[in-house]
Order: C-alpha cells, then structure tokens, then sequence
C-alpha cells in the first residue's frame, strides 16, 4: 500500500466499504458507491460507481487526477457520512498506510516543530506530554534521526508503540471535525 510511486498530481485511495445498491438511508437504489481514504492526506471519499464496476473492499482506487475507471464521480464525506462498514475498516486500512510508508512517519518524530511557545506538534500525539516530548526532542538532538518505530521506541525511554500512537491522532483528526491542529489529515 506504499504510495512512494505516486506523484503529487496523484492520489490513491483504499476501498473501506462497497454498496451495490447505494445508500440504505433513503438513497437506495441510486446505484453502487463506495467509501474510501486517501492514503496520503487521508481524506474520507463516497465514490458513485459504474453499474458494471469491479471494486472491493481494500482495493487501492485512484482518485487523482482522474478517476479510476468504474468510478463516475466522489466527493469529500465526514466520518459520521460513511457506513458502518467502511468505520469498521478505517482501522485496519489506516494501520496499513503508516506500516507500509513507515519512513513517512518516522519522520514526523524526526521533523516535529513547535507550533506556538506553549505547545509542540509532539504533544498533539496521544499519551505524549511535555516530559516525553521533551524526552524525543533530546534523543534526536543527540544522536540523529530515528530510523524507524522500533528506533524510536528503543531510543526513547518510557514511549511505548510509537507507530500506534500515530495510527491513534490519524483516526483522531478523522473522527473530530473541531480539531484546531491537523498533522496527518488535509481536506
């Protein structure tokens, strides 16, 4: 599922549900749809597909610039939009992502900045307050940049499951529309 292939004209997106027959809340029969995440911006996507379409769920779908064939038509859905069954694979698929493009996210521990004074983009992570923030920025500043999750699980004492943890803010800033900070998600 890495998207180190794709350029930044292009944008792929990972099937998380498939509805033959459309919506069940008063859309149905309005044709097949699909909801999908972009898996660089993790953008939240409801498809109209072709009658004929040959989509399943977790097929990786291009969305950009144009549209895989099969697909008419998307556009951008909150959360609360998607069935129960694309909720159900967001956290599966999202774990995917940032196991496949691991680097990616790595580099965020390696690249987090202060926002303001009071507050760092490494505190906006689940379970990382100023004492462990503080713990990373130290470690990276002695010894150079992490090389993966496990480095910096090893390298940063009382950080446990540092991949998790971004899995963790990802679903948070897909799930919360009133965050103030987005790190991970780009509508």
């Amino acid at each position: 599922m890495s998207d180190s292939s794709s350029t930044e004209d292009e944008e792929y997106a990972v099937v998380l549900d498939f509805l033959a027959h459309g919506r069940s809340n008063g859309g149905y029969g309005d044709g097949p749809l699909a909801y999908a995440v972009s898996t660089d911006r993790f953008v939240l996507y409801e498809l109209s597909l072709e009658p004929d379409a040959d989509i399943s769920i977790l097929d990786r779908v291009r969305i950009r610039p144009d549209f895989e064939a099969g697909i008419q038509r998307g556009h951008v859905v909150d959360y609360d939009d998607l069935s129960d069954g694309a909720r159900s694979e967001l956290d599966y698929v999202v774990e995917d992502v940032v196991e496949a493009n691991e680097q990616r996210f790595v580099d965020f521990y390696n690249d987090a900045q202060p926002i303001s004074l009071r507050l760092h983009q490494l505190n906006l992570l689940p379970g990382i307050g100023d004492k462990l923030r503080d713990n990373i920025l130290d470690e990276r500043k002695r010894n150079g940049p992490f090389e993966s999750f496990a480095d910096v699980e090893e390298r940063v004492d009382g950080l446990h499951n540092p991949e998790e943890i971004i899995v963790e803010r990802i679903l948070d800033e897909m799930r919360e529309d009133d965050l103030k900070y987005q790190n991970f998600v780009q509508a």
